[in-house]
């Protein structure tokens, strides 16, 4: 074999391992994103306020169910109802990573009467996802306080501070699946 040929093989087996290490961190981190989607899948339930604005200090509760995404991307389905005294309103949240970037809509959407999830990052216990609505800026902040607690907080931009409008905490409930014993 000639020299010409180890050196061609020693090039491309540098580069197929500067490639690979090059994606390692891309990997882990749409690994690790996974895997915090996973473990906020559930049921939840608990009380949130209205914090600032027009009908601060309205008091509400919630009930959500979080579905992970299907196949290898990350991302959440959360679905459910939220209530104020005897009325009831569907909320329905869902987040996708798509081609390496956060994307999803709150209830419809910005062109209904809903928000855009138009960013997205997780880090560690926590996820902040951008979200928008026409010329409303702001961000969700969801984090783990431990297995079963969950805080979420939703800002709003004004000027160039956040804002808090919303928060919620959340309790993991007791899934009747998983809870069965099988024969």
């Amino acid at each position: 074999m000639s020299p010409r040929f180890f050196s061609s093989i020693g090039r491309t087996a540098v580069l197929s391992v500067a490639a690979i290490i090059a994606l390692a961190p891309v990997a882990d981190a749409a690994s690790r994103d996974k895997r915090f989607f996973e473990s906020v899948a559930g049921v939840w339930k608990g009380p949130g306020e209205i914090v600032a604005g027009k009908y601060k200090g309205t008091k509400f509760s919630c009930s959500l169910t979080g579905l992970p995404a299907d196949g290898k991307l990350a991302g959440l389905t959360l679905d459910g109802t939220c209530r104020v005294g005897v009325f009831s309103q569907p909320m329905k949240a869902t987040i996708a990573e798509v081609d390496g970037k956060y994307q999803g809509q709150f209830l419809d959407g910005a062109d209904g009467k809903g928000m855009d999830i138009v960013s997205g990052a997780v880090t560690g216990d926590r996820v902040v996802m951008g979200i928008n609505r026409n010329k409303l800026n702001g961000a969700m902040v969801a984090r783990l306080q431990n297995d079963s607690a969950m805080n979420i907080t939703i800002s709003v931009k004004v000027e160039d501070r956040l804002i808090p409008v919303i928060g919620l905490k959340l309790n993991r409930q007791a899934d009747a699946y998983a809870t069965t014993v099988k024969d």
